[in-house]
C-alpha cells in the first residue's frame, strides 16, 4: 500500500496547527512533514538456478563425473589390512589363510566395555608371559541398531574398541600384529593377535 501525497491544503492546516500548540519541548523544531521519498527503482532481475546456462553438451561428449560418496571412517578391517606388515610374510600368510592355530582363545562376547578392556590386558599380558605366539581375540560383528538415526553408530563397538586397545600401553609393547581372522576362527568378528616374544 503507498502513501498519498499531501495536498497543499492539508499543509496549510497542519502549519495552523502547529502555531497555535503548546510546545512540550521548547527548543525543538517544528517543520512541515517530509514529503514521501520516491519509490526505489528496481533492481536487476537475478537468474534463477533454472535460468542459468549449462555447458555446452555435444552427442559424443562424456558427462562430468558422480562426486565421491562420503565415508565418514574407513572400516575397521580395512584399517588393519592395510597396516604394515610387523612379522614374516610366510607366517602372516598362513595364519591369514586359518592355517595356523591359535595357542590361545578369549571370548568376549556379551561383556561391558570395562570388563572386556581388563579381561583383554590380563590374557594378552598372561599368553605373552607363557610364551604364546597366536593368540584368537573374539568379539564378534556387533547387533544391527533397532531405529538407525542420522549420526552412524558403527556396528559391534567391542569390534572396534579392541584394536584401538591392542595399540596403547600397556599392550602395545606386547603385540606384534593384528589382522581379522580367518572365516574357520570368526571372520570378521575376531582377530588374530600375534604376540611378540616374551623378554
Amino acid at each position: 500500500m503507498t502513501r498519498r501525497k499531501l495536498t497543499s491544503d492539508e499543509i496549510d492546516l497542519w502549519q495552523k496547527v502547529v502555531k497555535q500548540a503548546e510546545k512540550m519541548h521548547p527548543g525543538s523544531h517544528s517543520s512541515p512533514p517530509a514529503l514521501p521519498l520516491p519509490k526505489p527503482k528496481p533492481q536487476k532481475h537475478l537468474k534463477t538456478r533454472f535460468e542459468l546456462e549449462l555447458d555446452a553438451f555435444e552427442i559424443g561428449s562424456k558427462a562430468k563425473p558422480k562426486p565421491a560418496a562420503h565415508r565418514l571412517k574407513p572400516a575397521i578391517t580395512d584399517h588393519l589390512r592395510s597396516a604394515p606388515l610387523q612379522m614374516d610374510r610366510k607366517a602372516f600368510k598362513r595364519m591369514k589363510g586359518g592355517k595356523l592355530a591359535p595357542e590361545g582363545k578369549l571370548d568376549l562376547h556379551g561383556k561391558r566395555m570395562e570388563a572386556a578392556h581388563s579381561a583383554l590386558t590380563r590374557f594378552i599380558l598372561s599368553s605373552q608371559a607363557s610364551g604364546r605366539r597366536l593368540v584368537l581375540v573374539v568379539t564378534g560383528k556387533g547387533k544391527d541398531r533397532d531405529e538407525p538415526g542420522p549420526i552412524p553408530t558403527p556396528r559391534g563397538v567391542l569390534r572396534h574398541q579392541v584394536p584401538h586397545w591392542l595399540e596403547l600401553p600397556p599392550l602395545a609393547q606386547a603385540v606384534l600384529q593384528v589382522t581379522p581372522a580367518h572365516i574357520s576362527h570368526g571372520g570378521d568378528g575376531a582377530y588374530y593377535v600375534y604376540l611378540r616374544r616374551g623378554r
